[in-house]
C-alpha cells in the first residue's frame, strides 16, 4: 500500500508539474524560435498590434490567452503589419462542428479582404474546397493521414508557408495543401479548369498584406499567432 501511494502521488505530482508547465509555453517563442528570427504577433494579454479591418479598435475582449474574432466590430481581426514571404503558425479552437472562421493572409485591400486575399479555411474536415486546411475555394485539404483535425474544445496547429508565388499549409504537422499561384493564370478558373469564386488570376494577387483572422458568426479562439519572415 505504501508503494501504491507512493506511485499515486508521484504521478500526482509530475501531472500537476505538467499543467503548470505547459501553459508556458502559449504565445511564447521557445529559445530556438528566438534564434531562428519568429515573432510573436499576439501577446496573450491585449489587443496591441491588431484592429477591425474596417479600423475599429477590437470591440471583443481577450479570452483566456486568446483572440476572439466573434463579434469584434469586423469581418476580420488584423495584424498592423503587412506580410511577404513568411512561415505563419497559429493554433485555433472551434466552439462546434458548424464553426466556420479563416486564416487570411496576403489581403492586399482590407476594404475588400474576400477577393483580394488567401484564406485558410476553419471548418468542418474533409476534402472540399472549403474544408479545414483548404485554401478557400482553390485547393481542397489532402491529407495523408485521415485523423488531421481535433474536434471542437481542441486546439488545432495550423502553419501557412508563403515563399513568392508558393503556398503550403500544415494542419497539426501535416501538409494538407500546396498551390504555385504562378500557374493559376486564367480569372476564375482553376489550372485544371474547373471554377472558382475570384474575377481575376491567382497569379496576379498580391504577395505582400495583411493577416487577419475571421469572424464568420461562430465563436472561435486564437493564440499562439507568431511569424518568421522569409528573406
Amino acid at each position: 500500500m505504501r508503494h501504491l501511494s507512493f506511485v499515486l502521488t508521484l504521478a500526482g505530482v509530475l501531472t500537476a508539474a505538467w499543467s503548470s508547465a505547459a501553459p508556458a509555453q502559449v504565445n511564447r517563442l521557445t529559445p530556438e524560435e528566438k534564434a531562428q528570427g519568429w515573432r510573436l504577433l499576439f501577446n496573450g494579454r491585449d489587443h496591441t498590434g491588431w484592429m477591425c479591418n474596417n479600423g475599429r479598435p477590437i470591440a471583443t475582449p481577450v479570452e483566456d490567452g486568446a483572440l476572439v474574432p466573434y463579434r469584434s466590430g469586423g469581418y476580420l481581426i488584423v495584424y498592423k503589419e503587412q506580410f511577404g514571404d513568411f512561415v505563419l503558425r497559429c493554433d485555433v479552437k472551434q466552439s462546434s462542428e458548424d464553426c466556420n472562421s479563416g486564416i487570411f493572409f496576403r489581403v492586399g485591400d482590407l476594404k475588400n479582404p474576400v477577393y483580394t486575399g488567401f484564406e485558410v479555411q476553419v471548418w468542418r474536415p474533409g476534402k472540399t474546397y472549403h474544408s479545414f486546411g483548404a485554401i478557400y475555394d482553390l485547393v481542397p485539404p489532402r491529407p495523408k493521414r485521415p485523423n488531421y483535425w481535433k474536434p471542437p474544445g481542441e486546439w488545432n496547429t495550423v502553419e501557412i508557408r508563403c515563399q513568392g508565388p508558393h503556398i503550403q499549409v500544415k494542419v497539426n504537422g501535416q501538409v494538407v495543401a500546396r498551390m504555385n499561384c504562378d500557374e493559376w493564370t486564367v480569372p476564375g478558373r482553376r489550372p485544371d479548369g474547373s471554377k472558382h469564386k475570384f474575377g481575376k488570376a491567382i497569379k496576379d494577387f498580391p504577395r505582400r498584406g495583411y493577416i487577419g483572422f475571421q469572424d464568420h458568426g461562430k465563436k472561435v479562439w486564437y493564440r499562439n499567432v507568431k511569424i518568421l519572415e522569409l528573406k
